[in-house]
Parts: structure tokens; C-alpha cells; sequence
């Protein structure tokens, strides 16, 4: 009997000495923190109202010294108490993008939440326009479907609307939506990328995610207007259909690899990027080639190439103030499919104006 009340004795002390362990707990007022270079800024580190001082050593780490200093390294923590604070000043040495974590020296506390994410620019409005052009692009480039779909609609007929391209396009904008979402929202990618590119932002914003789900829903119902509207004897060509099956072969691989472990899980976002890539690049082609042989962009609205010529401009121009204002041309690299997307869009959306108002601007085509 007595080992028995014993025994119960020690589990409780045992379960009351976790029960301090785990309130022994701090954070931060903020976990994000953006700077201009050479600026410094105050933030807390804070104890809870249950804290409880422990003989232990709060040390604090920087990713990377040659972007931002702290005025100190390590916190006693047998001197904190309950809702204290310690301010801890964080200074701007170069541009970049670094992290700010801890640990212990005994592992007693719970710092789990003291950390932060330091973020350096040259200047703070680059960042809002930065984000004003990423919104306005994506409204170019997203409103660009709706003049096609307009014309469909209007006309009651696709003739003069190049199947092969949409083919390309829906397959394109699947693969652009997996690689957005994957790198923006998949826990084990994002940390993938920021260790290849330790001092790099995620190249993809909210409205990348958006522009690209947003591709897919609208290039599906101009599809269903393919198979509902007049269309004469235009379907999806032979060669395009080889090019989307070795396409399809390559990106079934690529799952497969990426499944045994063979390859990261962010190279599979990669090579469905490069996929997009090569399909941008390939895609006008069949819609500019008709063109030429019919003689006339009839049935192909202008429209949708002055919006797209709008987005991709703006789009590349983002990329490269961001570029800028963090020193971080990595990015560009570290998202080719976004910049690459940008400047092919904008090589054949020239061509195309070049087709309707200089080449065939006096061009009625007739079917036979």
C-alpha cells in the first residue's frame, strides 16, 4: 500500500512538474519584419501570464550576420517573470531576406515561437507598387480571356479560333496552377525552396494562384463553346496531340520519381513549370499560322492579345523592381516559368498586333 501511495505521489509531482514545463513559454510581438537598409526597429520577446523562471539561457540565432545585427545574443531567463518583455533591436545591414530563431541551452522552455522573418529593402514604396502591378497584371491577364469568350458568344462560332492552342493552353494553365498552389501552400516545397534559396522570397504571390485557377475555369468554358458553337472541320491536330501525349508521358514520370524519392517534390513543380514554359513558347504558333494562311484574324479577338501584352509587361516588371528593392535576382531564376511566361507572351502578342493592324487590317475572311 505504501509503494502504491508512493507511486501516486511521484506521478503527480511528475505530471505537475510538465504541466510548469510546458508554461514555460514565450513568443514575439511580431513575426514579421520588414526594414529599409541601414533602418533598425525595437520588437519584444514575451513571457505569459503563467510563465515560471527556469535556470536556462534564451539563445538567439541569425541566419544570415551580413543582412541584419541584434543587440543581443542570448536572455537569462532565471531573471524573467510573469508578462515581462525583453526588447531586442533588430538593424538592416544589406538587403536580403534572413531568419531570426532560437533555442535553449537546457531545453527547459518552450521558444518554439520566438522567431522572426526579416525582410530588407532598398525602399519601402517599391514594395506597394511592386504589389499594385502584381494586382493589376493579374486583372489584364485574367480579364484578357473575357474578349474571346465575348466573340464566341456574339458570333455563335469558333471559326478562326485555333483548336491546337487551345489544347496547349488548358494543359498549360493546369500545370501552372499545380506549381503555384504547391509552392505556395505545401509546407515540406516551401521548405524545399527556402533551402535552396536560403536568402530568396517565394517567387509566387496570391494573385499568381488566382491569374492561374482563374486561366483554367475560363480556357474550359471557351473550350465548351468549341463544342457547342460552330466550328466547321476544326479539332485538335495530330501533331498537337504527340506533343501533349510525350508531355503527358514526361509529367507521369516525373510523379512517379518523385514518389520513390528518386527526385524532390519540388523539382516535379519545376518540370511542370518547364512544361508551361515550353508550351507558352509553342502554343501561338498553330493561332499565328492560321492566321497567315487564312489571311485574316477573323475570329480571334484583339482584345484578348492587348490585355495579355498588358499583363506580361507588368508582370516582368514586378518581378524585376522586387528584384531590385531586395537584391534578390535569384527569384527571377528561382520562378523562370513567371518571368519567361511574361516575356514570351509579350514577343507574340506583338507579333499578332503586327497581323491585325498592319498585315491583314483590310482582310475579310469568307468560309468556302
Amino acid at each position: 500500500m505504501h509503494f502504491k501511495a508512493g507511486a501516486a505521489v511521484a506521478l503527480i509531482v511528475l505530471s505537475l512538474a510538465s504541466f510548469c514545463i510546458c508554461d514555460i513559454s514565450l513568443t514575439v510581438n511580431s513575426h514579421d519584419v520588414g526594414l529599409k537598409l541601414n533602418e533598425s526597429e525595437t520588437f519584444l520577446i514575451l513571457t505569459g501570464s503563467n510563465f515560471t523562471s527556469v535556470n536556462d539561457t534564451l539563445h538567439i540565432i541569425i541566419q544570415h550576420t551580413d543582412i541584419v545585427s541584434i543587440n543581443l545574443t542570448s536572455i537569462e531567463l532565471n531573471w524573467l517573470g510573469p508578462n515581462e518583455s525583453v526588447p531586442i533591436e533588430i538593424k538592416a545591414l544589406g538587403l536580403g531576406r534572413t531568419d531570426i530563431y532560437s533555442n535553449t541551452s537546457n531545453t527547459l522552455a518552450n521558444v518554439d515561437e520566438v522567431y522572426f522573418r526579416v525582410t530588407v529593402h532598398r525602399e519601402p514604396w517599391l514594395d506597394i507598387f511592386s504589389t499594385t502591378i502584381g494586382w493589376i497584371y493579374f486583372l489584364a491577364w485574367s480579364v484578357s480571356f473575357y474578349p474571346q469568350v465575348y466573340i464566341n458568344w456574339k458570333r455563335r462560332s469558333v471559326i478562326g479560333l485555333n483548336f491546337d492552342f487551345l489544347a496547349l493552353n488548358i494543359v498549360g494553365f493546369i500545370l501552372y496552377s499545380i506549381f503555384n498552389l504547391g509552392l505556395y501552400y505545401i509546407p515540406e516545397i516551401k521548405k524545399e525552396y527556402s533551402e535552396r534559396y536560403p536568402r530568396g522570397l517565394n517567387p509566387v504571390q496570391v494573385n499568381d494562384i488566382f491569374f492561374a485557377v482563374h486561366a483554367v475555369i475560363l480556357t474550359s468554358v471557351t473550350i465548351g463553346q468549341c463544342v457547342l458553337y460552330e466550328r466547321a472541320e476544326q479539332r485538335v491536330s495530330t501533331t498537337a496531340r504527340i506533343i501533349l501525349g510525350f508531355f503527358g508521358v514526361f509529367i507521369a514520370i516525373s510523379i512517379v520519381l518523385s514518389g520513390c524519392d528518386v527526385i524532390h517534390w519540388i523539382d516535379f513543380l519545376y518540370y511542370c513549370s518547364y512544361v508551361k514554359l515550353t508550351i507558352t513558347l509553342i502554343k501561338y504558333i498553330p493561332q499565328a499560322f492560321m492566321n497567315y494562311r487564312r489571311q485574316s484574324t477573323s475570329g480571334w479577338s484583339i482584345g484578348n492579345i492587348l490585355l495579355d501584352f498588358t499583363g506580361g509587361t507588368l508582370s516582368m516588371l514586378q518581378m524585376i523592381l522586387n528584384a531590385y528593392n531586395y537584391d534578390d535576382w535569384a527569384s527571377i531564376f528561382g520562378d523562370p516559368t513567371k518571368f519567361g511566361l511574361g516575356l514570351f507572351s509579350v514577343a507574340f502578342d506583338i507579333f499578332f498586333m503586327i497581323q491585325h493592324y498592319v498585315l491583314y487590317k483590310h482582310s475579310k475572311y469568307e468560309e468556302n
